[in-house]
């Protein structure tokens, strides 16, 4: 496990073989609970390539100087993102009031 938010990461290996690159993240927040966006593609092997860029939010918790995940939300297309995008947008202009 991580010790620092820097050092966590999205990225997974099996056998190999890199199912899960992670190509870019931000974080949103940093402590005690971490909040990390991540961008990332999923290895297909069925078509022997990677999938469109993906999105997933997960929050840590760092317990006993280690940083463990505690639940996680995958947006699951290029058209969630976009919506979840006019939603925020659209409460910060209306200066949260919708």
């Amino acid at each position: 496990m991580a010790e620092t938010v820097e050092e966590l990461t999205i990225r997974y290996e099996d056998n190999g073989v890199e199912t899960v690159k992670e190509l870019d993240k931000k974080v949103l927040s940093k402590g005690a609970w971490a909040t990390i966006l991540y961008r990332y593609q999923d290895w297909e092997p069925s078509k022997n390539q990677y999938s469109g860029d993906r999105f997933s939010i997960r929050r840590y918790q760092k317990r006993n100087g280690e940083y463990q995940q505690k639940s996680k939300f995958n947006i699951s297309s290029e058209k969630q993102a976009q919506e979840l995008i006019e939603a925020l947008q659209g409460w910060l202009q209306a200066g949260g009031k919708d």
